[in-house]
């Protein structure tokens, strides 16, 4: 078939990306670590030129950095950088609500709503065992599909974006606590509930809520 050369190496590319994106996020790949394309490309088995392009995309994403002449290395995010993460993502969650609140209501839809509260129900449930592994996957496909109400595209990708760096700095922080059963935000479900009810307001009061507790918790963990 035309063109399914081309296919596959996008497919894989892709694959690649979003597999060592898990492993940063979950800090399997931590802040400051170096590797070339050819380490990559044999811990997967593949060739270079789909991980070289995978790589570049998470450079595009902020995840690493590109070293002259020693490949890559994963970026080290500083707690000045999250707490301007965190304003970022408060300015723009509000903003975003407070101006698009009546479009974000009229598109939670029950299909909507019943896939978006599955994905706030695990996410509440992994936060409340203090499943830190669980939780990410599912805290940032719930607040993809929670964003992605105000039908703005770039405003999903920004969030999304900082969501994941948030979580970079966030976990080595995190995996010092022996029980975090209690201390991770579990309000998802909350969330959805004051949407499926039209309660703008109290949409916005738990976003407010929510990056309060990541400032909260991050602080008394650097403290």
């Amino acid at each position: 078939m035309p063109g399914s050369d081309a296919v596959k190496r996008t497919t894989l590319r892709s694959q690649i990306a979003d597999a060592l994106r898990e492993e940063v996020i979950a800090g399997r790949l931590p802040a400051g670590r170096q590797f070339t394309v050819k380490e990559i490309a044999e811990s997967y088995g593949v060739s270079a030129t789909p991980v070289r392009e995978a790589l570049l995309d998470l450079c595009s994403q902020g995840l690493l950095h590109v070293e002259l002449h020693k490949g890559y290395r994963v970026r080290e995010f500083s707690y000045a950088d999250f707490l301007a993460m965190v304003e970022a993502r408060t300015m723009m969650l509000e903003g975003m609500f407070r101006h698009a609140t009546e479009q974000a209501l009229g598109a939670a839809t029950p299909a909507v709503l019943a896939s978006v509260r599955r994905r706030a129900e695990e996410a509440a449930r992994a936060a409340n065992a203090g499943d830190l592994d669980i939780l990410i996957g599912y805290d940032l496909r719930f607040w993809r599909e929670f964003a992605a109400l105000v039908g703005n595209p770039y405003i999903s990708d920004f969030l999304d974006r900082v969501r994941v760096q948030c979580w970079v700095f966030m976990v080595p922080l995190l995996r010092r606590v022996g029980d975090l059963r209690g201390r991770l935000w579990c309000g998802h479900v909350e969330m959805v509930e004051a949407l499926a009810r039209r309660e703008g307001r109290a949409v916005q009061r738990i976003i407010t809520g929510y990056n309060t507790h990541a400032l909260t918790l991050i602080r008394s963990l650097t403290g």
